[in-house]
């Protein structure tokens, strides 16, 4: 079954507003990007992935993603992150894609190891995975098969709005915990959990690691 994950990354100029004054302009930039690099990086090390496609109009974003393998859908509209999924799928269907992984780019913290065992409980198709946030109400990744399944519905609420959406296309639904897709940065309090949470892990995200690093410095000074 070809696998392909679909990754819609915003502009960084327009990523990350929630953080607000806990983090610079500048450095809220570089934080976007370097989260972006390390998803990456952990995408590039599932072996069940057979190729990753990267839907963007950022360019620094392109760049890695071209630098990593992986195949990249210009987003002129910036639509939003549902219509950029959707482009994600259209080209992973081009590429003969069985079934996508939507994952997003403000996770660091992913564990290759997690996104194997994730990839190991798709089913027949119509079949749709959904991985909830830490919250319990957004979703932080969908496995779909087919790609097509169901209509990408992120925002709020989507966690119960995509299981809805799986049950009216006939899809089997199954909701699955993955801890580290659940540490997704949009708020301050969502940056402190995930600098706790890689304080507990010493490998990985090291370009999230250190605009971390500067966040702390800078803060202290």
């Amino acid at each position: 079954m070809r696998t392909i994950a679909v990754l819609p990354v915003k502009s960084f100029t327009r990523a990350k507003q929630r953080l607000g004054e806990a983090v610079g302009g500048r450095l809220r930039e570089e934080l976007a990007a370097a989260m972006v690099a390390d998803v990456l990086d952990t995408l590039a090390a599932v072996p069940a992935l057979d190729e990753v496609v990267v839907v963007t109009a950022e360019p620094i974003a392109a760049r890695a993603a071209e630098e990593a393998g992986a195949h990249v859908v210009d987003d002129p509209e910036e639509a939003g992150q549902s219509a950029a999924a959707n482009r994600g799928i259209d080209a992973a269907l081009e590429r003969g894609a069985d079934r996508v992984l939507l994952v997003p780019g403000d996770c660091p913290a992913a564990d290759a190891q997690e996104l194997a065992d994730l990839l190991e409980r798709g089913g027949d198709p119509p079949h749709v995975v959904i991985v909830p946030d830490r919250h319990g109400s957004g979703t932080n990744a969908l496995l779909l098969t087919p790609p097509e399944a169901v209509p990408p519905s992120f925002g709020d609420g989507s966690f119960a709005r995509h299981a809805a959406l799986a049950r009216a296309f006939g899809a089997t639904v199954r909701v699955s915990d993955v801890p580290s897709l659940g540490l997704d940065v949009d708020t301050p309090a969502d940056l402190a959990v995930l600098r706790a949470a890689l304080t507990l892990r010493p490998a990985g995200a090291s370009r999230t690691r250190a605009v971390l690093d500067r966040l702390v410095h800078a803060a202290a000074v």
